[in-house]
């Protein structure tokens, strides 16, 4: 008790005590556990609980639909062909390949298999087999489903014939379906399943298919080699003329330069060979201009020379080539042994040593004549060579000179030879890929080839009952438990009291639970039915819900209704009195029988209580307690009558009651009534003559009326009809009355079922079964 006067906030007005504002209310909370695994279990429970139902209609009705699917569809087989990307193929004119093969990767196996799914490759098919004429292709399908959809088609549609493009186009539309590849791992093994309702027509099929396949690549590369071919003679002329062009401008560039070759080997030019030939002369020329020249100076020198003993001696190596002076020198020395002889003999002045040396002088001096000629045919041996040394310079140069301005136009002779033997070896590369082209077109290769052939299959493939009633079980509970999922998140009302504290942050009270009408709870204490007196406004009871709560203050429902005085009691424990105001968000929520109901319960406990009808424009609380009431609350606020004379009384609670508006002025509105200072004043005398004022008020969305009561109520409390009101009528309920929002005591959920309750909260107010009233009181 202590602790929750510590948490209530209260205000200095008199008439409007704040009880929790919104900041406070907030800020005092305690925080919530975590959710424990228990928790969640339990609430995952009672979501399976509350939509059993649902998931299970929806299994039952796929596993139905799957069940049926399985009696009615016609047995298929599946056949398989299997053919290899074959990376071995066969190497013939390999280095010879114009379509310049590359390596098989995945990619190209990936693409193998697109290949083989092709509209292209399966109307080949189509075609080659008759399938248009198949009823399985042609749209006249066997089974319940596909004669259901047929029926309906031949109803809704037109009944013309198809056209042949119809049917081949439905003939594809089959096909594609039935037919599946796919690589085995990461080899280049392919997988040709086919799915037939004919066994053997399911093997013709998938052969059929790798057969189209291969037939065309085969195609395929033939009529690239053709537009290959083509292609190539069409440039091979272009390349031939080009190469004649430039050869011929070649030939032209030589001619007017006076560019000719030597022809050999090499190729050198003309100029060019005549420059070596012409260095190589004068090399020649200056080595016999030198020597001639060296022998004129040793002649001349031998000629200068005083003794002519040293002329013959030294004239010795120059005279060997000379016959003449050979012969000379022979007889001189011939001729000085002699004289040596005779001298030794007979001494130097004999005549005969005398003579011989005269002969001896006259042979020097023929030797010295023939080398005096000697050195002239010298001397005319050294100007001859020395005129054709100079002779082969000048013609060198002239060489030289005319071999720079062919090497000038050698540059652009270059040029267009490099042009011309280009274009001459594409003219040859071309025509060598020609001639390849030529020969692959009459030898074609297939990179894949068929390692597998279907068979008729012994077993059927579909249907699979197993799989298809445990898809269809997985299915159902799958589609089962989104269709309850989205059922719970669509179940946009107030059902518990979290659902309350996080969608309005509003503190629930209590769950009220749903009583029958038809069966009223058993009553614990006496409450025979009184005797109307209109005159002494005495209200007479009877067994209606309105009149549970005192009639059993034992009960679920009462204990659900006497949290509220609970609340009320612990919010202004210090105050004297207390005005409180039930409303809803709109009408039928069950206000007027919760009013009733705690006013009764806190007449029990011997307070003074009044149970004021305050909803002026529907006092359906007033019906049902003093239908026949004649005067009431409008009377009061506008003094036509005074207090004692509008009440009426119930004898076994001792509870007031004021009825609402039971005489009607059409010139007051009820907002401007409530709003007025008569109405303050009339609710100050209420609070001064009893404890507790319990209001029925209007309903906060239909009309403004309860807007007006903010200074006339302590606190309001808010009825909401359980599993029925929606959150956002609520919402914008009390969004549109902020005032009353920040009064507000508390949430009360009203009419709840707690059987269902438990499936959404195992906890609570409303947390155990209704027990006999005698076991009760005896507890009690």
């Amino acid at each position: 008790m202590e602790r929750r006067r510590a948490l209530t906030q209260h205000v200095d007005h008199p008439k409007v005590p704040m009880l929790y504002s919104e900041k406070s209310r907030v800020d005092f909370e305690l925080p919530r556990p975590p959710e424990s695994a228990a928790e969640g279990l339990n609430r995952l429970v009672g979501f399976l609980q509350r939509q059993y139902l649902i998931i299970l209609i929806t299994a039952l009705s796929i596993l139905a639909l799957g069940l049926v699917y399985v009696v009615t569809a016609p047995p298929r087989f599946t056949a398989q062909t299997t053919l290899i990307i074959d990376t071995r193929k066969v190497q013939l004119f390999q280095q010879q390949s114009i379509l310049g093969d590359i390596p098989i990767d995945s990619a190209s196996v990936e693409s193998q298999i697109e290949i083989l799914k092709s509209e292209k490759v399966a109307l080949s098919v189509i075609k080659t087999l008759h399938l248009i004429e198949d009823p399985e292709f042609s749209g006249s399908r066997s089974g319940l489903f596909s004669s259901a959809f047929g029926l309906v088609s031949a109803v809704l549609g037109s009944r013309d014939t198809a056209s042949n493009f119809e049917l081949t186009r439905s003939a594809i539309r089959t096909f594609q379906s039935q037919l599946t590849i796919k690589r085995i791992g990461l080899s280049y093994v392919i997988e040709i399943s086919f799915k037939s309702l004919s066994r053997d027509r399911a093997a013709e099929i998938a052969n059929a298919v790798a057969e189209a396949y291969i037939v065309d690549q085969l195609e395929a590369k033939d009529q690239a080699t053709r537009r290959a071919s083509a292609w190539l003679q069409d440039r091979i002329g272009e390349l031939r003329n080009q190469a004649t062009l430039a050869e011929r401008a070649v030939v032209d560039f030589k001619a007017k330069n006076n560019i000719v070759n030597t022809g050999g080997s090499g190729g050198r030019l003309v100029t060019e060979q005549q420059v070596s030939e012409l260095n190589s002369q004068v090399v020649v020329a200056r080595a016999q201009t030198s020597e001639a020249k060296a022998r004129l100076d040793r002649i001349e020198a031998v000629l200068r020379a005083d003794s002519p003993n040293s002329t013959v001696n030294s004239t010795v190596a120059d005279a060997l080539k000379s016959e003449v002076v050979t012969k000379l020198r022979s007889q001189y020395l011939d001729i000085a042994n002699r004289e040596a002889d005779w001298a030794r003999r007979y001494g130097t002045g004999h005549e005969a040593a005398v003579n011989l040396r005269s002969q001896m002088a006259e042979i020097q001096n023929s030797i010295l004549n023939e080398l005096q000629r000697l050195a002239e045919t010298y001397k005319s041996d050294f100007e001859i060579a020395k005129q054709r040394e100079v002779g082969v310079q000048r013609e060198l140069e002239n060489a030289v000179s005319q071999s720079k301005a062919t090497n000038q136009a050698q540059v652009s002779l270059k040029e267009l030879e490099s042009a011309s033997q280009t274009y001459r070896t594409l003219y040859d590369n071309f025509l060598q890929r020609y001639m390849e082209s030529i020969q692959q077109q009459s030898f074609p290769i297939s990179e894949a080839r068929v390692i597998s052939q279907a068979a008729p299959p012994t077993q059927k493939s579909d249907p699979k009952p197993a799989l298809a009633l445990g898809l269809s079980g997985i299915g159902g509970l799958i589609l089962g438990l989104g269709l309850a999922i989205l059922r719970d998140l669509s179940d946009r009302v107030f059902r518990t009291a979290e659902q309350v504290e996080a969608e309005l942050n509003a503190t629930c009270i209590s769950l009220v639970p749903k009583i029958s009408a038809g069966k009223p709870p058993r009553d614990t204490l006496d409450n025979r039915v009184g005797t109307s007196d209109r005159a002494n406004r005495t209200i007479t009871r009877n067994r209606g819900l309105i009149w549970t709560a005192s009639n059993n203050p034992f009960s679920q429902f009462s204990e659900a209704v006497r949290a509220i005085k609970l609340a009320i009691d612990v919010s202004w424990d210090a105050k004297s009195s207390k005005v409180i105001g039930i409303t809803s968000a709109i009408p039928n929520e069950g206000k007027s029988t919760l009013s009733a109901s705690l006013a009764q319960l806190i007449a029990q406990t011997g307070a003074k209580v009044l149970l004021v009808d305050c909803d002026l424009r529907n006092s359906a609380l007033s019906n049902r307690i003093a239908p026949a009431a004649e005067f009431g609350i409008i009377d009061g606020i506008m003094g036509r009558k005074p207090l004692s004379e509008l009440l009426w009384r119930d004898s076994k609670t001792n509870m007031s009651f004021l009825p609402g508006a039971v005489s009607w002025d059409n010139e007051v509105h009820p907002n401007e009534l409530l709003n007025s200072s008569e109405a303050r004043q009339f609710f100050d005398v209420l609070r001064k003559n009893y404890d507790y004022v319990v209001v029925d008020l209007s309903p906060l969305a239909p009309i403004v009326d309860i807007r007006a009561t903010t200074q006339l109520m302590d606190a309001y409390v808010l009825a909401i009809k359980w599993a029925h009101t929606k959150f956002d009528v609520v919402t914008q309920a009390l969004r549109s009355a902020p005032t009353i929002q920040d009064n507000m005591l508390g949430v009360v959920l009203t009419q709840a079922d707690a059987k269902v309750l438990q499936l959404y909260s195992g906890y609570g107010n409303v947390y155990y079964g209704e027990r006999p009233a005698s076991s009760v009181s005896t507890a009690r």
